[in-house]
């Protein structure tokens, strides 16, 4: 009897890339010298296990290379070879191609053969001497690719404009490194009624004419990696030029073997890992065994209320009211179980920046030591997926702007290596992240200076220190006096605000000038349960997310001023807070169009309050949030839907899409033709 040893693939694969962090962890952590024997022992174990696992299911490329990178490991640990810095750095190669070839296998693609060729040769050029060489590649041509000119396909993926990268600047700097001639492809765009803003829905094919190596522009599309498809094909003499096309050039598959020999060769294509990937989760015996307890439970509850449903009489109300207690308790310890299946430490989106802070601070000659704390540290599989984007752009960021070089660290008495610290903790019932540095600190006279100089506010204006920190949040807002690969575009830290803010969460500063600055982030542990007030405003009832509302209060007389072209502000003690009056904005027919007959609920986005006029205030409770977008369609002002315990559905506020229904009267009335149609 044959086994199909495909069922077994996903698992390989998990286990291999967890290996492959393994590996990479190790790797950062040693030192020049005779090698640690456990780090070592660790690092061979993992790169055994892929050798072995590769071989068994028939992987034989990905085999094939790890062998190379298996011997000289295995060298190491018997002592026949030091570490060099060199070596570490070839290793660490290793392991990238390693990832890439997995992941191009799992996803039925094509192997990359330059890249491991290239780095196969490496290790072999070790394997060959004795350690002792300033470079395995002395004797080999150097590895940048160039070309007279290239074919670059790019499609950026529709979310790719809500990361906040720019097509249009893309192209900007492509054309600064040589002649470049575009064709656009608009045919996926839809009708105008069906056309939502924040997607992109164009793709481009480009020729770039001119001495420019494959390095520089991959330099150009690294933000982008995994948003888009992108293919980078190097033109030849007989290549017809965009112009003279009737329609843009396909994207040449590598894998398309009558394709491959009727055009030039396609030197890098990048999709996104996660499109044909079935997502996992691992789960602890203890979590699970724990639930079958609860099951169980659950069984002798439900059998109970069953016998008692079939002779019930009035003198057994009270064993029906137990019963019911029982039944909630028991459904309430299910759901907290279930939750916690979906629970993961967030060292799982901790373990990329050790490689991260190691390879920027290299390139920037900085000396960094990372510090991670709160490893274990719990929340949703899905705010871990969300938030990886965030922590990079703020890492990156504090190895940039915050940490200086040694030379000046030591000039102002600092020790020559800067701290860079993570760190993780619960908080009530939310999780809080801190990325900290001992470097400079926010400049606030440059700060201020650029603010001034875009017109984000006037020059006679005072600002305390917070509301100059928070400037750094304003889009396209950048201090760096010229662009790098790392920062300096404009791009960053608008989107670590916006994307933190769609999982319903804040992010704040506080900075000390010459001692360092530190970003907090704070988010909700899941993204599928949510604590809210129910509200009634006409006929209709509504979820406020309870983490939003400051207070509810009653309107007085004579605490309502107008503004014109401003509307209505209450005075709120020492402020005014504008007031949104909601059956206005959902088109309904209030209970009493009076202030004094309502209730003002006063929530907070941005560091900034308005006044929600609601008719009546209802109950507190978790609700389990259901997609709009995917239901439905994205509508502007609504975080999505639950259904409430008599079984209606009622719409969750989103407080950031209020505001911009508030100042857009025009997608007020989009909002209520579509409620018409």
């Amino acid at each position: 009897m044959s086994i199909d040893v495909s069922q077994f693939h996903q698992v390989f694969f998990e286990e291999s890339f967890e290996g492959l962090d393994a590996m990479e962890m190790g790797l950062l952590g040693m030192q020049e010298g005779a090698p640690d024997a456990e780090t070592i022992n660790t690092i061979f174990r993992a790169a055994h296990s892929i050798k072995g696992g590769a071989g068994t299911f028939g992987f034989s490329r990905v085999s094939e290379f790890t062998h190379g990178l298996e011997t000289l490991l295995d060298q190491m640990r018997n002592g026949e070879r030091d570490v060099s810095q060199l070596a570490i750095n070839t290793m660490l190669q290793a392991v990238d191609v390693l990832r890439d070839m997995l992941t191009a296998v799992q996803q039925g693609d094509e192997i990359d053969e330059t890249s491991a060729a290239s780095v196969g040769k490496d290790i072999e050029a070790f394997l060959q001497t004795d350690g002792n060489i300033s470079s395995p590649l002395d004797t080999e041509e150097p590895k940048t690719t160039e070309s007279t000119g290239w074919q670059i396909f790019f499609k950026p993926h529709s979310h790719l404009l809500q990361t906040g990268n720019d097509p249009v600047r893309m192209l900007q700097e492509l054309a600064e490194l040589g002649e470049l001639s575009v064709d656009m492809d608009a045919s996926a765009l839809p009708a105008f009624s069906d056309l939502e803003p924040e997607d992109c829905y164009l793709a481009w094919t480009m020729e770039l004419r001119g001495d420019v190596t494959l390095e520089q522009i991959n330099e150009i599309f690294e933000w982008v990696e995994g948003d888009c498809e992108l293919s980078v094909t190097p033109l030849s003499e007989q290549t017809v030029t965009v112009a003279e096309q009737d329609e843009p050039a396909p994207l040449v598959e590598e894998s398309d073997p009558v394709a491959s020999t009727n055009n030039a060769p396609v030197i890098e294509t990048k999709k996104a890992a996660t499109d044909t990937v079935a997502s996992s989760i691992r789960v602890g015996t203890d979590k699970v065994d724990s639930l079958i307890d609860l099951v169980g439970e659950l069984v002798i509850t439900q059998s109970m209320l069953s016998q008692l449903g079939e002779n019930f009489d009035l003198s057994r109300v009270q064993q029906l009211i137990d019963g019911l207690e029982q039944l909630e308790r028991n459904t309430r310890e299910l759901q907290e179980g279930i939750m916690r299946i979906r629970m993961l430490p967030i060292s799982f989106a901790f373990n990329r920046f050790p490689r991260l802070v190691h390879d920027l601070s290299a390139k920037m000659g900085k000396q960094v030591e990372l510090k991670l704390s709160g490893e274990q540290t719990e929340l949703d599989k899905t705010v871990m997926e969300k938030i990886g984007d965030p922590l990079v752009h703020l890492v990156r960021n504090s190895l940039d702007h915050g940490l200086e070089t040694p030379e000046k660290r030591l000039a102002s008495g600092k020790p020559e290596t800067g701290l860079l610290h993570l760190n993780a903790y619960h908080q009530g019932g939310t999780i809080v992240i801190e990325i900290s540095d001992d470097g400079a600190g926010l400049n606030e006279e440059k700060i201020l200076g650029k603010a001034i100089e875009r017109g984000l506010v006037s020059s006679d204006e005072t600002l305390s220190p917070e509301k100059i920190h928070e400037l750094i949040f304003m889009p396209g807002f950048s201090t760096a006096d010229e662009v790098s690969d790392v920062s300096g575009r404009g791009v960053g830290m608008d989107v670590v605000r916006k994307n933190i803010h769609s999982l319903g969460g804040s992010v704040d500063v506080s900075s000390t000038p010459g001692l360092g600055s530190t970003f907090t982030i704070r988010l909700p542990l899941t993204l599928a349960i949510m604590d809210g007030q129910t509200i009634q405003v006409g006929d209709q009832r509504y979820i406020i997310p309870l983490i939003s509302i400051i207070e509810s209060v009653e309107i007085k007389p004579g605490t309502v001023k107008q503004v014109t072209g401003k509307g209505e502000v209450y005075s709120l003690r020492d402020e005014y807070v504008p007031i949104i009056r909601l059956y206005e904005l959902f088109n309904l027919t209030p209970r009493s169009d009076k202030l004094e007959d309502g209730l003002l609920v006063v929530v907070e986005f941005e560091d900034r309050k308005v006044g929600l006029l609601v008719d009546e205030l209802l109950a507190q409770q978790q609700v389990v949030i259901k997609s709009l977008e995917s239901n439905y369609r994205k509508v502007t002002g609504m975080a999505g839907a639950t259904i409430l315990g008599d079984g209606t559905v009622a719409l969750i506020l989103d407080i950031s899409g209020l505001l911009t229904l508030y100042r857009q009267p025009s997608q007020q009335r989009v909002n209520r033709a579509i409620r018409a149609a």
